[in-house]
């Protein structure tokens, strides 16, 4: 998995329009192998980017879970110790 692309569900405050809209962006940039389409290419990348959106955001209105909401300043705090971790030395 893309490591820029971040868990969105169960967290309080739910995910942004603008999160889900950035972890769309990084998926389809993954998948199509540029980070800046062509402008021939401008206008399906911004279609797929968009349906990636749509998606996710529907997947993410369906979820459920009895967990607890993971808190954000938390869960960073956590990924902040793992890079440093692996990155260490």
């Amino acid at each position: 998995m893309c490591r820029n692309i971040h868990q969105l569900h169960n967290f309080e405050p739910p995910a942004t329009r603008d999160e889900i809209q950035a972890a769309a962006l990084q998926y389809v940039r993954k998948v199509a192998g540029s980070t800046r389409p062509s402008q021939a290419n401008q206008e399906a990348f911004d279609r797929a980017v968009a349906a990636v959106a749509a998606a996710t955001t529907e997947l993410l209105d369906a979820l459920v879970t009895t967990a607890p909401p993971k808190n954000r300043e938390v869960e960073a705090a956590k990924a902040r110790a793992r890079a440093e971790k692996r990155y260490a030395g």
